[in-house]
């Protein structure tokens, strides 16, 4: 017995002796610690932690107590139709479940039985490796969808109805407890949205290793407010793995986002191994171990897509365009691209290194036409649209180049920055040319972002409405956007002072809470496609990317998926509970806040 728990001995005996009652009883073999946890009750919409009462079943918990608690539980992004999830849970093993549908044709039964495969995959590692078996809860999961549509379009019906419900068994039936789950959508896009909503409604059981579903529950009529709910990626400033991207396509299917859009190359680099084209990535690529093959893009095109997402590519020209392109005098195509490289860079870029194509060499066009025709069949996403970039081009510096002052006064032009912009325009006319020809029709919606070709004064003398969609990043306070939609053009948000997830680490920018990126409203005209948080990687790589992006882009998420009249702080418990999610599938997410404001809802406002 040590000294400690001598003392302790005395004292109760002295307080018998003196008021012939013990007071004070400890067990020196039992560790309290792991005797209790503290439970939590809804009260109000909010979950209350009450440490006066303390459980030993776990599931009197805070996880539970978020996945039943207010109208929406745990629920991300926040649904647009009707939702009622009851408060009772019932435990179940993942592999006790049991899928039914009917086929429309081999497309939708390959995308069904992947997406289900997942979801159950999903599930099981949730529940861990020593998960227990109930027999006793069986779940019935029927599928129904209408449109044989397999093709994952910006204009695909991605909606759909859940329901949860509990059926009770004969007595005698070693089955007790029949969960129904009905899920119903027109395609099978709004399927995986549903799955991913069906997952919210479920959560861990402690410590006997179970899952737990909310047993009576209904989601209907959920569907996006936009249709363009996405994440750009700058893979050129850092080479992203392909590992960290599939990581990045995970978290953002658990929040519904729906575009990748791959801003592939740049000034920096070209990663991109291209068949007809193997001088881009041998002269671009950072090393031959950084490089995207056409299997790597073909598998990335189909893991995106069992997830619900599709790519954008973009390739940015004829600014942001640089190495890569320098092989042209050894090939005998002349210089492709101007100012390579070039110091000082501040005569010549706007960062370095500098770089932009040659917009008077022929064959400038001509390579571009074989990167697209390329691009576009290993892309399959065929015809429907092509990020072309084309923003930030630095007019000094085709100044400083005699080939193109040269082009400007046989043209009979001056060399103003106006008559640059001309040229500029030219250039993307004859971009645009290029495509059509790879794909062999001129119906591809082309994508720019906002410029100074897009300035409203001039855009509508060099870009048609009908063709161009334009991605405006400016400030929230800039009008650019509504001005451009009553002229006519669609448009697509990246919030510069918001949506801009690299700032606050270098120069003068601030770095955007989750709360500034969830109000951040957008406008509601039918030419708004939607939006995209943007990362752009000059002081990001593969160890930081995913702090820097998440939680915080799931924040867009909502905004882009339901657009609440709602703010942040009715949002922060939900938002916690998907930082927690994101976690939990291996998303270094960043912490938002204290652990214990975490644990204590709403007490840190």
């Amino acid at each position: 017995m040590g000294v400690l728990q001598l003392f302790v001995l005395v004292w109760i005996l002295a307080s018998v002796i003196v008021t012939g009652q013990v007071v004070i009883s400890i067990d020196t073999d039992t560790d309290i610690a792991n005797d209790w946890t503290p439970s939590w009750k809804c009260v109000d919409s909010r979950c209350v932690r009450d440490d006066r009462t303390l459980v030993s079943n776990p599931d009197q918990g805070l996880r539970i107590c978020h996945l039943t608690c207010g109208q929406y539980g745990s629920l991300w992004p926040k649904p647009t139709g009707q939702v009622s999830i009851g408060s009772e849970v019932i435990a179940f093993h993942p592999g006790q479940m049991a899928f039914s549908n009917k086929f429309i044709s081999q497309d939708t039964e390959t995308y069904i039985e992947s997406i289900t495969h997942l979801f159950v995959k999903k599930l099981s590692k949730q529940c861990g490796v020593n998960c227990t078996l109930v027999p006793s809860t069986k779940i019935k999961v029927y599928l129904s969808f209408d449109k044989d549509e397999a093709q994952l379009s910006m204009s695909v019906d991605e909606g759909y109805s859940l329901t949860v419900s509990r059926l009770e068994t004969h007595s005698e039936d070693p089955v007790s407890t029949v969960i129904s789950v009905e899920l119903s959508g027109n395609t099978v896009f709004g399927i995986r949205h549903g799955l991913e909503s069906l997952s919210q409604l479920i959560t861990r059981g402690s410590p006997d290793n179970h899952l737990l579903l909310v047993s009576n529950a209904s989601i209907l009529n959920d569907r996006p407010v936009y249709r363009h709910r996405g994440l750009t990626l700058d893979t050129a400033r850092h080479f992203i793995p392909i590992d960290a991207i599939r990581r990045t396509m995970d978290a953002m299917a658990t929040s519904k986002m729906n575009v990748f859009h791959w801003h592939v190359t740049d000034s920096h680099s070209f990663p991109l191994v291209l068949a007809s084209v193997p001088m881009m990535s041998r002269y671009g690529a950072y090393s031959p171990a950084k490089v995207y093959s056409p299997l790597d893009v073909q598998h990335l095109i189909q893991y995106a897509k069992l997830r619900g997402i599709r790519i954008l590519f973009e390739l940015d020209a004829p600014a942001h365009a640089g190495n890569g392109w320098q092989w042209g005098p050894q090939y005998g195509l002349g210089e492709l691209v101007v100012c390579l490289n070039e110091q000082p860079w501040r005569a010549n870029c706007i960062q370095p290194p500098c770089g932009q194509l040659n917009p008077v060499n022929p064959n400038v066009y001509r390579v571009l036409s074989d990167i697209y025709v390329e691009l576009m069949a290993v892309a399959k996403y065929g015809d429907e649209m092509f990020h072309m970039g084309a923003d930030e081009v630095f007019v000094k510096c085709w100044n400083n180049t005699p080939a193109i002052v040269d082009f400007m006064t046989s043209h009979g032009k001056n060399t103003t920055f106006e008559d640059y912009v001309q040229l500029w325009a030219h250039f993307q006319n004859k971009a645009a040319a290029s495509l059509d020809a790879a794909v062999e029709h001129n119906r591809t919606k082309l994508i720019v972002w906002s410029s100074h070709l897009t300035n409203p004064l001039i855009v509508g003398d060099y870009l048609d409405p009908k063709r161009y969609i334009i991605q405006t990043w400016v400030p929230r306070i800039d009008p650019l956007a509504d001005i451009l939609i009553s002229k006519g053009y669609q448009v697509i948000i990246s919030t510069k002072d918001a949506w801009y997830l690299d700032h606050g680490f270098w120069g003068v920018t601030n770095y955007y809470r989750w709360q500034k990126v969830y109000d951040n409203p957008l406008p509601t005209s039918p030419l708004v496609l939607g939006g995209e948080v943007a990362m752009w990687t000059e002081y990001v790589d593969e160890q930081s990317l995913d702090g820097r992006l998440w939680p915080r882009t799931a924040a867009a998420a909502e905004r882009l998926w339901s657009n609440p009249s709602s703010g942040s702080s009715e949002a922060e418990p939900r938002f916690l509970q998907q930082r927690e999610r994101l976690v939990e599938m291996g998303i270094r997410a960043e912490t938002v806040t204290p652990e214990w404001c975490y644990l204590n809802e709403a007490q840190c406002r």
